[in-house]
C-alpha cells in the first residue's frame, strides 16, 4: 500500500481522490438511505443526502484540477493554477452551508424536545460511514500535503464533516435515551467545528488570491542562494510573491555597485534568476538598485518594503 502511494504523482492526486470520493459517496448514500427507510429514521436519511452532497464537492475537485493544469494562453499568461483556489473557496462555502444546516436542525431538535431513536441496522451503517469517510479524509489530507493543494485540503474537511455527523448519530444511538438533548447539543458543537474549518479554507483561498506576503522561510532561502551566487552582499529586499497554483512568480531587489557595467550586472542577475528557478522552480524577476555605501549604511536586509 505504501508503494502504491509513492507511485501516485502529485499532479494526478486530485483526479484519484475525486473519483474515489464520488464512488464511495454514492455507495454510502445508497446504504444510508436504505437504512433510513428500513429503520424509519429521518436523521439517517438526512445524513444520506449530506453524503451525496459530498459528491458535488468532489466534482468541483475534479473540475478545479482539470482547469488548473491548463497551460498559459494569451488571456491567462501565468496559467490557470488559481482555479484550484477558486474550487477550494467554493467547497469552503459549501461547508459553511453544511454548518448552518446543522445549527438549524440542532436548534429545532432542542426547541421541540426531540430525541433520537434508531434500530440496530443504523449502528452498522453509521460505523461503516465513520470509518470510510475518515479514511477518505486521511487520504485527501495526505494528498493535500504531497500536492500542496488547497482544494484537496478543503475536500478532506468535507469528508471529515460527514464522518463527524455520522459519529453524532452513533453517540445519539447509545446515549440519546439517557439525555434527550444530547443529539441537539452535539449538533451545535459539530456545526461550530465545521464552520471554523470552512472559515480557514475560505481565508487561505482568499489570502492567496489577493496576494500574500512571502514567508520568512522563503525569504531566507532566496537570500542564501544570492550569497552563494555572488561574493558581495547584494542586500536583497522588497520581496513579492504571486502564486498561480503550481506556478509562482517572485520579484525582489538587489544592490550592485553603480560603476558596474550593464553587461556584468545583467550576467549576475541572469545567473541568480536561473539558480533560483533550478532550486525552487520559481519564475524570478530581479530589479537592480545602485549600491551607495552612504545610503546603505544601517540598511536592514530583512526589510520587506
Amino acid at each position: 500500500m505504501k508503494n502504491l502511494f509513492k507511485k501516485l504523482d502529485k499532479s494526478n492526486l486530485p483526479y484519484v481522490e475525486g473519483m474515489l470520493s464520488i464512488i464511495a459517496n454514492i455507495l454510502l448514500f445508497a446504504l444510508k438511505y436504505w437504512a433510513g427507510i428500513v429503520t424509519g429514521s429521518i436523521a439517517i436519511m438526512a445524513d444520506a443526502w449530506h453524503t451525496l452532497s459530498d459528491s458535488l464537492s468532489s466534482v468541483i475537485v475534479l473540475l478545479g484540477a482539470k482547469f488548473s493544469k491548463k497551460p498559459a494562453d494569451k488571456e491567462h499568461p501565468f496559467g490557470h493554477g488559481r482555479a484550484d483556489l477558486i474550487a477550494a473557496f467554493v467547497i469552503g462555502i459549501m461547508l459553511l452551508l453544511v454548518a448552518f444546516d446543522f445549527v438549524l436542525q440542532s436548534y429545532d431538535t432542542l426547541k421541540n424536545g426531540e430525541g433520537s431513536m434508531f434500530g440496530p441496522l443504523a449502528i452498522y451503517v453509521m460505523i461503516a460511514s465513520v470509518i470510510l469517510k475518515e479514511l477518505l479524509a486521511q487520504f485527501a489530507f495526505w494528498g493535500a500535503r504531497k500536492a500542496e493543494s488547497k482544494v484537496l485540503k478543503a475536500d478532506a474537511w468535507h469528508h471529515r464533516s460527514d464522518a463527524i455527523s455520522s459519529l453524532i448519530i452513533l453517540i445519539g444511538i447509545f446515549l440519546g435515551k439517557y439525555f434527550w438533548w444530547l443529539d441537539g447539543a452535539l449538533g451545535l458543537v459539530v456545526a461550530l467545528l465545521i464552520g471554523y474549518a470552512a472559515y480557514e479554507i475560505i481565508r487561505d483561498s482568499i489570502y492567496t488570491l489577493l496576494g500574500e506576503s512571502p514567508s520568512a522561510e522563503i525569504i531566507e532561502k532566496l537570500k542564501r542562494t544570492c550569497e552563494r551566487c555572488y561574493p558581495e552582499n547584494l542586500h536583497p529586499h522588497h520581496f513579492h510573491v504571486h502564486s498561480y497554483g503550481d506556478h509562482n512568480e517572485i520579484t525582489f531587489h538587489i544592490c550592485l555597485p553603480p560603476e558596474m557595467s550593464i553587461r556584468e550586472a545583467h550576467e549576475i542577475v541572469d545567473y541568480i534568476e536561473n539558480q533560483i528557478t533550478e532550486e525552487y522552480a520559481y519564475s524570478v524577476t530581479l530589479h537592480i538598485d545602485p549600491l551607495d555605501e552612504v545610503e546603505i549604511e544601517g540598511f536592514d536586509s530583512n526589510e520587506i518594503v
